[in-house]
């Protein structure tokens, strides 16, 4: 099936896991890649290019922190982080790296492919047929052309990121709880996944330069969710536009 003729680097020091997952994988149609160390991630990642990469924690030679910051110096394709460790803490520290996902072992290989399938789905959705500009002045938001730019200067976001941005920002004002955004944002609603919600929200205010102790656009609900906001004036110019 041509839409899942997706290249994916899986990242795995344990072969068991790997030649599993990789199986389940490519009974979907997915080309999957399979290496099991960083550095030979970072290796075949400058070689050749890729829809996804699946990327274990720890990992010999290079760890899978380094391999995540390494890619996302030059791209932002999709990233599904694999951990062991058991801390809240420790599972989210991939998000904080740019990670898109994450799951915990011990997984099921049909979850993580339902991951794949969702994320690769979430990335590469056709460009909406009619142009859809969303201007705060400073903060633009380009949906059609997947493009934010902030006083000018554009700035990069991954797949999760924007679209989270663009969720919150196409209603000023609206309150999203978690579990909302994570459906809207992650295509699941599994518990527990919130905190991901948090770390997407704290990647982003970093990109976007938004204060969270004096935040311009990106507001924490306490005990909800978080909000869009932005001068009135914006929401005016803006309501206009979506009419146009």
């Amino acid at each position: 099936m041509a839409s899942n003729e997706k290249k994916i680097l899986l990242v795995e020091d344990d072969k068991a896991i790997r030649d599993a997952v990789a199986a389940y994988l490519e009974r979907e149609n997915y080309i999957v890649r399979g290496v099991g160390d960083g550095q030979s991630a970072v290796e075949e990642f400058d070689r050749h290019p890729f829809d996804l990469i699946i990327l274990d924690l720890m990992l010999p030679k290079l760890s899978g922190e380094r391999v995540c910051r390494a890619i996302r110096e030059t791209s932002n394709v999709p990233i599904i982080m694999l951990t062991a460790k058991g801390e809240v803490e420790d599972r989210i520290i991939g998000l904080e790296l740019g990670a898109d996902d994450y799951l915990i072992k011990p997984f099921s290989p049909r979850e993580l492919v339902a991951r794949v399938r969702a994320l690769l789905r979430r990335a590469h959705t056709e460009v909406e047929s009619q142009l859809e500009v969303l201007d705060f002045g400073d903060l633009v938001i380009d949906i059609s052309g997947h493009k934010v730019t902030v006083e000018g200067k554009e700035v990069d976001l991954t797949a999760s990121e924007f679209k989270l941005l663009a969720t919150l920002a196409r209603y000023p004002g609206r309150v999203y709880t978690r579990m909302e955004l994570v459906e809207k944002v992650l295509g699941y609603d599994f518990e527990g996944y919130e905190r991901t919600i948090d770390s997407h929200v704290k990647n982003l205010r970093a990109k976007l330069g938004d204060d969270p102790r004096h935040p311009r656009w990106l507001y924490t609900v306490h005990g909800v969710g978080y909000r869009f906001e932005a001068p009135a004036m914006d929401k005016n110019k803006n309501r206009e536009q979506k009419k146009a």
